[in-house]
């Protein structure tokens, strides 16, 4: 499929990647390319459902609205951008972890922009958010040290420009910077989520990718289910370990079963067809997964609950 494209860069990026990729024995390539699950939506799914569901549920809101609020934000900034990937560039360059398996590697549709790195963003946004959550000295340097090993996977697997992947932590940390200072001035919720919402919509008038309207999706639906999860649900956190990985695991089996589920009414043709509809289907589709996650599914607990 054909789609508009923008292609920019500095020689030294194309050098670099080449090199890297030069350099890199066959051997850790499969190692390399796993650094970049850090930063994609099951690990986010897994760390933010053990925080909410388990551990520390205001914590798990805190951290799950600014990794929603980045994401968001990152494919608008794709979307005006319009940047080719670097192995469109060169043809020493390889695609060596594509974005969507089966798909044409040069299908923009399927294999998205590139600038900037949504896996550098996602990895920025959570584990920014954990160092500032919970200000350990170990855990600082953990979440500063695994997106960088993300960064260096997405460049060296031919999927990024090393200036996506920078201007990817920045969209992260954005985020991360942008709600604390809104939250020290707006106390009330509705106001605050409207002016999170205000900078999220416009993406509606322009975005044709689907990582904006999953994300648009996930968070409409999250910010949807907190005020409904405090009046009506108000599970407790449990510090028992087998209880929490039970509650993931439940939370991961219903994300990917609600995903398959909520597909049936419609056809593949139709759902990967990239029309407006479509993408606004896919948007309800995660508002209403997120929605279930976070405000449905926790008054299941009450079955594993300590009596």
């Amino acid at each position: 499929m054909t789609a508009a494209a923008n292609s920019f860069f500095f020689p030294w990026e194309i050098s670099l990647i080449e090199a890297l990729q030069a350099h890199l024995p066959a051997a850790l390539i499969p190692v390399v390319s796993t650094f970049s699950m850090f930063g994609e939506e099951l690990f986010m799914i897994l760390i933010i459902g053990f925080l909410y569901w388990g551990l520390d549920k205001e914590c798990g809101r805190a951290i799950g609205l600014n990794v929603l609020l980045g994401n968001v934000w990152n494919p608008m900034i794709k979307n005006v951008a319009l940047r080719r990937r670097p192995y469109f560039e060169s043809e020493d360059i390889q695609l060596l972890r594509v974005v969507k398996p089966g798909a044409d590697i040069y299908d923009l549709s399927a294999q998205g922009y590139s600038f900037p790195s949504g896996h550098s963003t996602c990895s920025a946004g959570l584990f920014g958010s954990l160092a500032v959550w919970f200000r350990r000295r170990w855990l600082t340097l953990l979440c500063v040290f695994v997106p960088l090993l993300v960064g260096f996977s997405r460049v060296a697997m031919g999927a990024h420009f090393p200036t996506d992947v920078l201007f990817g932590w920045l969209c992260g940390l954005a985020a991360i910077a942008f709600i604390s200072a809104l939250q020290k001035r707006v106390r009330s919720r509705a106001v605050f989520y409207g002016i999170l919402l205000l900078t999220t919509l416009p993406g509606f008038l322009f975005c044709h990718s689907e990582d904006y309207f999953t994300c648009m999706g996930l968070m409409i639906g999250f910010m949807a289910a907190i005020p409904v999860e405090e009046k009506f649900v108000r599970f407790e956190n449990t510090r028992s370990i087998p209880r929490t990985l039970l509650r993931v695991l439940g939370g991961v089996a219903i994300f990917f079963a609600l995903n398959k589920l909520l597909k049936l009414p419609f056809s593949s043709a139709f759902l990967d067809g990239g029309t407006l509809p479509a993408l606004l289907v896919r948007c309800a589709r995660y508002a209403l997964i997120s929605f279930i996650e976070f405000a449905v599914y926790p008054m299941a607990f009450r079955l594993t609950a300590k009596r």
